[in-house]
């Protein structure tokens, strides 16, 4: 298996086509780039037989912008049988041997998730078969290997499998979170998601726990309040636009009818900062950085609107530019990512933590 399968958001294909290839390439694993407009995936098809293995066990998925899911993979299947599609499958995954965890998925476009209901009950079959030519354990195991088989069309699927410990535990990297009939605005799940992706389930109860301080910059109407709130937090939101009234009566918000970019708290006890603003992602970048410098929170989630072009390059430079400037100003402790979530559409989400163990934090 000399290919390794990634799913992104359709339409982003260039920008995940553009980021594998480069973190590919730092890594000294040639191949190039197989992907079509608004098909949800690209395949990157190395050239040494080795290299896809090789990605998929040094690139952390963790680090990747644009990538939601990624696994191993040999060619696509073609023409599967309609009276047999499980014998193929089992004979492509015969190079895997004890998988922990069966998953038959489709990429995110509408036109694959018309097999959706197909992939749930074709999952029985091929599960039994796989178990019985040794691919799959007979138990579930969490530490073994992910047997993918992701229906691209209709008779047509990759098939390979993904390492545990780098791998998103959802189907095609997506979490399935259910929208609050109390919130505010859709923009809610944007938080909801990047707190469960970058803080660990064993680490929320100490970095999301009740009686936090919190600052939402551009925080009207409350989608992003709304998170913080139902976690018990107290929140100064920033916006001088009107905030929900629901929220307000909670007694844990204070709204401050102020413009975002010349906020500045009162009390330097914020531990969370979030920031959802319509603006230039350069620009947001800048105020984070203040802030930073400053020492006014200890973890940040801020979003940066992408340009219509060279998504992937825009993003990389500027979080590189951060990075310099943040170690330039004396914040030498500290972690940033940045996901390309589900529930972000031209934007990306950044994580920023001032780690504890820094000296100035």
């Amino acid at each position: 298996m000399k290919n390794l399968f990634l799913f992104c958001r359709a339409g982003y294909e260039k920008d995940c086509a553009a980021e594998i290839q480069q973190r590919a390439g730092m890594l000294n694993v040639g191949g190039f780039v197989k992907a079509n407009n608004n098909d949800a995936f690209v395949v990157y098809q190395c050239f040494d037989a080795e290299g896809a293995e090789l990605l998929a066990r040094e690139l952390l998925l963790d680090t990747l912008i644009f990538a939601r899911q990624m696994f191993v993979c040999g060619d696509l299947i073609r023409d599967l049988p309609s009276d047999d599609r499980v014998s193929p499958l089992v004979a492509a995954l015969e190079g895997v041997s004890r998988g922990g965890e069966l998953r038959v998925e489709t990429p995110d476009t509408n036109e694959a998730k018309e097999l959706s209901a197909f992939c749930r009950k074709f999952t029985v079959p091929l599960r039994q078969a796989l178990k019985k030519s040794g691919t799959l354990l007979d138990k579930e195991n969490a530490r073994r290997p992910i047997v993918h088989v992701c229906f691209v069309a209709p008779g047509q699927a990759y098939a390979g499998y993904s390492l545990s410990n780098n791998s998103s535990p959802h189907f095609g990297g997506i979490p399935r979170l259910k929208f609050p009939a109390d919130a505010p605005s859709r923009s809610t799940l944007k938080l909801d998601e990047a707190f469960i992706h970058f803080i660990p389930k064993e680490e929320q109860e100490t970095r999301l726990r009740s009686g936090m301080n919190a600052v939402d910059l551009g925080a009207c109407p409350g989608g992003w309040t709304y998170q913080l709130v139902r976690r018990g937090m107290f929140v100064a939101a920033v916006d001088n636009g009107p905030m929900n009234d629901k929220l307000m009566e909670t007694g844990q918000v204070t709204h401050h009818m102020a413009d975002g970019f010349r906020f500045e708290p009162a009390r330097k006890n914020v531990y969370w900062l979030v920031c959802d603003m319509v603006e230039k992602p350069a620009r947001v970048a800048e105020l984070m950085e203040a802030w930073a410098i400053n020492g006014w929170f200890k973890e940040a989630i801020f979003n940066l609107k992408l340009p219509m072009k060279s998504r992937y390059k825009e993003v990389a430079t500027i979080l590189e530019n951060m990075a310099a400037i943040l170690k330039e100003n004396g914040v030498a402790d500290f972690q940033m990512r940045c996901k390309h979530l589900y529930h972000d559409r031209d934007e990306v989400t950044v994580h920023l933590w001032l780690r504890p163990n820094s000296p100035w934090n």
